[in-house]
């Protein structure tokens, strides 16, 4: 019997293939009315090329068709030309253009193990590796030579999900090498995120001074408390001592000292016998006493915690209002620039009213002053998040300015409803006391001060309701004296200014400008332009980095944005906004303690 496919056929057409002279066909179809039903499409799939793989490589075993022999370590691999090149480029190359290797039945490659060439042609033969702690290392370079993408990712792979603390410095190490740029980068995270672990393997001991001072720069650094990564550090050096002795104060550049608990910086670290013999590293322990003593007031890349440590600079923004003629805000909140997040204080007392001067002492917040009630000082506790009354100002003001010099509040100039003030108080917070100092040259009200190199500074400011003034007034605490130095560039009130390595930032006043002031020098600097014209505007220094927020444009209506200038980098972006508009707000950086970050 036998099966015939097709249409059925008219009478004529049955003639017609019946004919004696016509050959009969088993399939007898019409192109003309073939259609997806006529035909089968067959794909067996990875079946056929799986299957195919395996009886070459049964040809291998056998020696069957094998036309080169690949010799590793004096051990001999009988292998296919056309198998190797369709796998290996390297092999192309090797077999398909005119070298001696295309020709000869003997090859030899140097560089590379016999285990490791036998569990690459596995893979060759197979689509199959077993990749082992003991092989991976090995495999990876033997597919990188035969440049084998899809096995050497796979071992790096494999390394990535054997990371471990005691491991993951020297698989950086060899990714580094080989320019695996994704398990570089995830072991740098895994280490920085077990930092307390890494460092207590011998692998840590074995760190290059960059690769030790890459991961103690780092703020992403995990860590409890600081106190860790001076042990670390200590612990690397001691290791190879005599070698590793002149690094000392490079390394100790990076552990944030300031930070250490007091009792364990005098104990501890200056304790220290190879510190105590290594004056280059003095500056580094007077930094950290100073900041004992003088709290923020004393900024350096050293004094910003770790994350990690569960604590963070956040900007405080202190009162304000919305509009001109509008009512006062008893808001006091903080920003955290690096998560953007505002978390709400506990609201500033007497929040009715206005003008009043705001400075940080310590890690604690000053209000003083304002339109009503302007002898009232309030301080506010960080740690116990409250706001206590001190001691009241024996001048009673508001649109002054207050900052800190050496440990103690200055509180300068301003309006007492009737005429601007030429005179100035110092409080000191141990004794809980205000004292009338030396009296500036020219009364100014709305300035911006700042201290800086041991001085304090009152730049512009209004002498009366009509005037502006350009004068740069500096107090010297230890002679109880005023001097003028250079003006600024600009005749200005309602600026605000800030210190930040050693210089002093002034921005406000409805210039659209930064300018810099240089107190050693003497010597005034544009820096760069803002987005807009702002007055009574927020500054702020938090992450080496200077914070504009708020303030009032030129037709009077507040601004909530938050505008960051990086002098490492001279760029100046807009980063964000605030809850709210808001000026003639209060602004200052201190530490707090977010327990999301804490690490137990």
């Amino acid at each position: 019997m036998v099966l015939i496919l097709g249409r059925r056929l008219n009478r004529e057409e049955s003639e017609t293939r019946d004919s004696p002279a016509v050959k009969r066909k088993i399939f007898e179809v019409d192109p003309k009315t073939l259609n997806s039903q006529d035909a089968f499409d067959f794909n067996c799939g990875s079946v056929h090329s799986e299957a195919i793989l395996q009886v070459f490589n049964e040809f291998r075993d056998c020696r069957l068709f094998t036309d080169v022999i690949i010799s590793v370590q004096g051990r001999e691999f009988p292998c296919h030309r056309a198998v190797l090149s369709a796998c290996s480029s390297y092999f192309r190359a090797m077999f398909c253009n005119d070298h001696r290797e295309s020709r000869e039945m003997l090859v030899e490659i140097n560089g590379i193990l016999a285990e490791a060439m036998d569990s690459f042609l596995s893979f060759v033969y197979s689509g199959r590796a077993k990749i082992t702690t003991e092989n991976v290392q090995f495999l990876f370079e033997t597919s990188s030579l035969f440049q084998i993408a899809t096995l050497r990712d796979a071992c790096a792979k494999f390394l990535e999900d054997q990371l471990d603390p005691c491991n993951c410095l020297g698989i950086q190490r060899f990714a580094d090498d080989h320019a695996l740029k994704h398990l570089a980068s995830r072991c740098r995270v895994y280490a920085l995120a077990n930092f307390a672990e890494v460092a207590h393997h011998e692998e840590f001991l074995d760190l290059r001074r960059e690769e030790l001072e890459e991961y103690t720069a780092s703020d992403e650094l995990a860590v409890g408390k600081e106190e860790m990564v001076f042990e670390a550090v200590m612990r690397w050096v001691y290791h190879s001592l005599e070698q590793r002795k002149p690094m000392l104060k490079e390394l100790l550049h990076h552990v944030r000292m300031p930070l250490l608990h007091p009792n364990y910086f005098v104990q501890t670290v200056e304790g220290d016998h190879l510190i105590q013999n290594a004056p280059e590293c003095y500056q580094l322990l007077h930094e950290a006493r100073r900041y004992h003593v003088l709290g923020n007031e004393m900024m350096s890349p050293r004094t910003r915690p770790r994350r990690s440590t569960g604590f963070s600079e956040v900007i405080v923004v202190v009162g304000g209002c919305e509009r001109v003629g509008g009512f006062n805000l008893p808001y006091t909140e903080c920003y955290d620039p690096v998560t953007g997040e505002w978390k709400s204080m506990a609201k500033l007392p007497e929040f009715t009213k206005s003008e009043y001067a705001v400075c940080a002492l310590r890690n604690d917040i000053l209000v003083s002053g304002g339109r009503l009630n302007s002898r009232d000082v309030w301080m506010y506790n960080s740690q116990l998040n409250f706001w206590i009354r001190v001691a009241s100002l024996n001048k009673g003001r508001w649109r002054h300015k207050m900052a800190v010099l050496l440990g103690k509040v200055y509180a300068v100039g301003g309006y007492d409803g009737q005429t601007r003030l030429t005179s100035a108080e110092c409080y000191d917070s141990f004794s809980n006391r205000w004292t009338e100092v030396a009296s500036m040259k020219e009364a100014v009200s709305s300035p911006a001060v700042a201290s800086c190199a041991g001085k304090l500074f009152v730049i512009g400011g209004g002498p009366d309701d009509n005037t502006c003034s350009d004068k740069v007034q500096c107090y010297d605490p230890e002679e109880d004296t005023w001097m003028l130095r250079a003006n600024i560039p600009i005749a200005k009130r309602c600026i605000t200014a800030v210190s930040l390595n050693n210089l002093i930032y002034v921005a406000g006043g409805l210039t659209k400008s930064i300018f810099c002031y240089d107190p050693v020098e003497d010597y005034w600097m544009h820096v760069v332009h803002t987005f807009s014209k702002l007055e009574s505007c927020g500054m702020s220094v938090c992450n080496g980095k200077l914070f504009i927020l708020g303030g009032r444009g030129e037709s009077g209506e507040a601004s909530d944005g938050i505008v960051c200038y990086d002098p490492a980098s001279g760029i100046i972006t807009g980063v964000a906004a605030m809850p709210r508009p808001i000026s003639y707000h209060g602004c200052v950086t201190i530490h707090r303690y977010n327990e999301k970050f804490h690490k137990p």
